[in-house]
């Protein structure tokens, strides 16, 4: 949830039944809260495999602008530090960030996951971050069956025969220490509060990533961005 999303009531005020002192704001040297999500999805690309693959692997030159408005800097030679944004939840605030990896993989898979940053200093929170995405090449009408009338809306008559989609799944895992005066709540309204907190940060960043990434493969080959039915992103129950 993103500022805009945050609760109203003051830092400090969880409930009018709570009286939050000072001692109760400090981080307590207690066993972090985990909080976990699993999402999947899809995301087509009107080029055969080759392309999409060049692509993808030329990634310092498309990751960094795609992952705007989150803040992306280089981090060693394949990763990347991510500065993901604020969020609050019953009364605490947090501004997450993470380094990750993006690795060539076997069978036209490609892999991305946290590594540790020893300049950060998160004392407070562990983000454990996976993340897999693999290529596989489809007859451009069986899986756009209207794809002819995109191309022809851009005034392009020849359509390709193959496209590629890019299935997608991620596994997020997040440990937060919090102060003290959370600890005082339910641990299942702590639980499900963070939970719910942690799918709407993803599902706020993956489809806007998701149409960045298309739109600028698409419009580097000329060629129409898929809509939005060409993107897909969901929960996973576990």
């Amino acid at each position: 949830m993103s500022d805009q999303f945050a609760s109203k009531k003051k830092d400090n005020t969880v409930s009018s039944s709570i009286k939050v002192t000072e001692e109760d704001l400090g981080i307590v040297n207690r066993e972090p809260v985990c909080f976990k999500t699993c999402l999947e999805g899809m995301m087509d690309m009107y080029s055969h495999r080759e392309n999409v693959a060049y692509y993808l692997n030329d990634h310092g030159g498309w990751f960094v602008r795609c992952a705007s408005p989150m803040k992306a800097e280089p981090f060693g030679q394949n990763g990347y530090t991510l500065t993901i944004g604020n969020y609050a939840s019953l009364g605490y605030k947090v501004q997450p960030k993470m380094s990750v990896v993006f690795d060539a993989y076997q069978h036209n898979s490609y892999l991305m996951y946290s590594v540790n940053n020893p300049e950060f200093n998160n004392e407070t929170y562990e983000i454990d971050y996976k993340s897999i995405m693999t290529i596989e090449e489809y007859q451009s009408l069986e899986v756009v069956p209207n794809i002819h009338k995109l191309y022809q809306q851009h005034g392009i008559d020849d359509i390709p025969e193959i496209i590629t989609r890019i299935n997608w799944k991620l596994d997020l895992e997040v440990k937060v220490k919090f102060p003290q005066f959370i600890y005082k709540l339910p641990n299942s309204l702590i639980t499900k509060t963070g939970d719910r907190l942690l799918e709407q940060i993803v599902k706020q960043i993956s489809p806007r990533l998701s149409y960045k990434v298309q739109k600028d493969f698409h419009s580097r080959f000329n060629i129409p961005i898929p809509p939005k039915s060409g993107r897909t992103c969901q929960v996973v129950k576990k």
